[in-house]
């Protein structure tokens, strides 16, 4: 799936996705962006599996760094820059 330690999982109509997306640009993160929405068949149900491990509620943006776990469910700046140490 990801290539990147840090993924956002997002919906391509989705404000908030949108708006942690701008966020993460202009933190100049090195993320991957899945829109999970855009996705099919297989594919689809690996990401919606991937996401369920973190955030069961299946809720976007679910922003994830894979290297240790840590999660942001929804764009919430400040948790974000803590969790990214940015």
């Amino acid at each position: 799936m990801p290539n990147k330690d840090i993924v956002l999982f997002a919906l391509s109509t989705c404000i908030h996705c949108k708006n942690t997306k701008k966020f993460l640009d202009q933190k100049k993160v090195d993320y991957d962006c899945i829109y999970v929405d855009l996705l099919e068949g297989e594919e689809r149900e690996k990401a919606i599996e991937e996401i369920k491990k973190y955030n069961p509620d299946l809720s976007f943006p679910t922003l994830v760094v894979l290297s240790n776990g840590k999660v942001v469910v929804g764009f919430q700046e400040d948790k974000i820059k803590e969790v990214l140490g940015c």
